[in-house]
């Protein structure tokens, strides 16, 4: 069967900015949403143009806070989607949400314009964290709007972050167990992290930033996600993705598993193959500065890189491995190399990974280590 193909359309502006965020998003009072739709299109048909030919099997608007759009900002996407490329009967459209009582009033519009998957940023099921983490909905809001959007969509998933500050592991397996008993089919799960160039980022340097836990508890909170998610049916088909069989996020899976897909939208990221080579495609970063350049050069596109074989095969490594599935290195002559070839081999003696039929994938041992492990692979 040909392989996938996705388009990601970057919404990059959110009511507040959380503190843990480092994603391209920005706190703005008036947007034009018919100028920003105007420039959607635009660059839909400047892609489509370079993709004829191609059946879009995923659509995922993502922030940002894209459920701040107007319905017919999003419908007036989805009418170009459709009339720019064929669409596969079973197209995934999905659009991350906040589940503030506002945006939910809006997930009936985003029906009727053809998004059919919603993801949701519920974060935590406490109140004070979640007051913590910068978020604007309560839990008792989350958890309505969580409701209404099941009312509506047939797939619904949501976020949780765990390790977070003062949280404990008895804290986190109650927390993760009364999320799976709301009957999910689809949970992403994510380990705080502190960025650079954020809020908590900026705390943490100062050592204002207190209570987080340390390496061993944030491994065995890791180890009861795994545990539970699966005892429940969701299974980690990726490392911080857990879904019942045939609930996996179709987009995320044609990053992971390193197909073709269209970036659209203030820095937005695409993979894109092109008479028979691969590039790389990247967007200009500031919204004001992708609008004016789609306006007035007629591209938002800033970056398209030719990837290297030896690209290649990184990136693929880097994706693949995040599934549970592994990675398929068959035809890849970088494979073959004898380096690389005893890398596997010392990862494989201890535990860390399993290679079988021309497929690496990283054990449950080797998996809370994956950056080890690609930088054992790769010599970085």
């Amino acid at each position: 069967m040909p392989e996938a193909f996705g388009l990601y359309i970057h919404w990059p502006f959110c009511q507040a900015k959380c503190p843990y965020c480092d994603f391209n998003s920005h706190v703005t009072r008036n947007i034009d949403q018919k100028r920003w739709l105007a420039a959607y299109v635009a660059e839909i048909s400047r892609v489509g143009a370079q993709t004829t030919g191609r059946t879009l099997n995923s659509v995922f608007f993502g922030g940002g806070t894209p459920s701040l759009m107007e319905p017919e900002t999003v419908d007036g996407v989805m009418t170009a989607v459709r009339a720019t490329w064929p669409t596969a009967n079973s197209i995934e459209v999905t659009l991350e949400a906040n589940p503030t009582s506002v945006e939910a009033g809006r997930f009936q519009g985003y029906r009727q314009a053809g998004v059919n998957r919603v993801s949701m940023g519920i974060q935590a099921l406490h109140d004070d964290d979640l007051r913590a983490l910068g978020r604007l909905h309560s839990v008792v809001e989350g958890l309505a709007a969580f409701e209404t959007a099941r009312g509506i969509f047939n797939r619904v998933s949501f976020d949780l972050i765990y390790a977070r500050q003062g949280q404990t592991l008895a804290d986190w397996r109650t927390e993760l167990r009364r999320a799976l008993d709301l009957g999910l089919d689809h949970l992403s799960l994510y380990q705080l992290t502190i960025e650079e160039g954020t809020a908590f980022g900026d705390r943490y340097a100062l050592g204002k930033l207190r209570g987080l836990p340390d390496e061993d508890l944030s491994a065995d909170m890791y180890e009861a996600t795994q545990e539970i998610c699966g005892a429940a049916g969701l299974m980690a088909y990726e490392v911080s993705n857990h879904a019942k069989n045939g609930n996996e996020s179709q987009h995320n899976l044609i990053y992971w598993r390193y197909q073709d897909y269209a970036g659209i939208g203030p820095g937005a990221h695409g993979r894109l193959t092109l008479d028979g080579q691969k590039f790389a495609t990247e967007t200009v970063l500031s919204p004001g500065g992708w609008l004016n350049a789609v306006e007035n050069i007629g591209t938002g596109e800033s970056l398209r890189a030719l990837l290297s074989d030896e690209d290649q095969f990184a990136e693929r490594l880097l994706m693949g491995l995040r599934l549970s599935e592994g990675v398929d290195l068959a035809g890849s002559d970088s494979a073959q190399n004898p380096t690389f070839v005893n890398n596997i081999n010392g990862l494989s003696d201890l535990g860390l990974v399993g290679y079988e039929n021309q497929t690496l994938l990283a054990t449950h041992k080797g998996r809370p280590v994956l950056n080890g492990i690609l930088r054992s692979l790769l010599g970085g």
